[in-house]
């Protein structure tokens, strides 16, 4: 019996032998090789994204302001009129700088006949230096007030220093209205700008001449393109914005454009529209330079590149690579040049 039972074991260790030769063998390679994620080398564009907005302005808008106190006599124009450089917009009383006016020629009239006397004594010897110079400088005062009073007469008619559109008037006839107290407002509506602020980066990348596709949301099917005249050379306030101006094509206001509506730029700067790109991240760099590693016969082969700007994700690949080439899309700084890999996912 105990025979029997030796001879049975034997046989089952002898049949679970052969089971176990019969199961496939592990590869050494599959047990060793790093899972990775590709990319695949393609062109694509890189060029930099400008989202912006403003507010839709005049080129030229101006606060016209009385230049002496008076009363508003009469008032010539209103809101919506169109007026030419020097047209009369009102009148202030100014009788009282009128009556000082005539004062002040009469006196100036004087002193002239005093200068013109004393000059032909002095021709004749008879006045003295001192006596001539006094009547010279008496003549000189004279004439300063009479100009005075000139300019303050002068005063009372404001008219329109640019041709251009009544935007807003703030007097009627029989109002009194103070020094530098805002009359009226003027704006050139034929030429109508936006001027946002861009940040610092943006500002090399940009060039007068260029231009610009605008959209406004009042009038959301109409397309226009403006142009880029003017960079400001300084930052304004703490936000260290840089304004443009962008002007808008001249028939904008026909169209329907006016001041105050809100403008949206959506373009693209720093023209790449087809560049090789590879993942930012794939990208590793030592004393040797930058380097990426290829996917060759399923191992990584170290690659020296030349690489570009960074946008977003991206990287831009000046030399070393070509589209189509597989390459690890991470991590390379732990990785090593001849080191197996399978492939698990391509980057995206």
């Amino acid at each position: 019996m105990l025979r029997f039972t030796s001879a049975l074991l034997v046989a089952s260790i002898l049949l679970l032998s052969a089971c176990g030769d019969n199961e496939p063998a592990t590869s050494s390679r599959d047990n060793s090789a790093t899972p990775i994620a590709v990319w695949t080398v393609e062109r694509q564009e890189l060029s930099r994204p400008l989202s912006l907005s403003a507010t839709v302005q005049p080129y030229q808008h101006v606060h016209l302001a009385s230049r002496t106190a008076a009363q508003v006599s009469e008032v010539a124009v209103r809101e919506g009129d169109q007026v030419e450089q020097g047209e009369l917009l009102a009148r202030l009383d100014v009788s009282e700088a009128r009556a000082e006016l005539q004062r002040a020629d009469a006196e100036a009239r004087s002193a002239q006949l005093d200068f013109d006397r004393s000059k032909a004594l002095r021709e004749r010897g008879i006045a003295t230096l001192e006596e001539f110079q006094r009547v010279e400088l008496a003549l000189d005062v004279a004439r300063s007030q009479r100009a005075l009073w000139q300019a303050r007469v002068a005063y009372g008619e404001i008219s329109a220093p640019i041709s251009g559109t009544i935007t807003a008037r703030h007097i009627e006839p029989g109002e009194a209205v103070d020094q530098q107290q805002t009359l009226f407002e003027l704006a050139d509506l034929q030429q109508l700008v936006l001027r946002p602020g861009l940040s610092e980066q943006d500002i090399p990348l940009l060039s007068t001449g260029q231009t610009m596709p605008i959209t406004l949301d009042a009038l959301p099917e109409l397309a226009l393109d403006a142009e880029l005249t003017r960079i400001f050379p300084a930052a304004r306030g703490g936000n260290r914005l840089i304004e443009i101006e962008l002007q808008l094509p001249e028939d904008s206001w026909q169209q329907g454009v006016r001041p105050g509506y809100l403008a949206r730029i959506n373009t693209r700067i720093d023209r790449r529209p087809d560049t090789l790109v590879v993942p930012a991240q794939a990208i590793a760099t030592d004393a040797d330079g930058d380097y990426v590693y290829l996917l060759t016969d399923d191992q990584l082969e170290r690659r020296s590149i030349s690489a570009g700007i960074t946008r977003g994700r991206w990287r831009e690949i000046k030399d070393g690579l070509s589209s189509g080439e597989r390459i690890l899309a991470s991590n390379p700084l732990d990785m090593r040049s001849g080191e197996e890999v399978e492939v698990v996912s391509e980057y995206e």
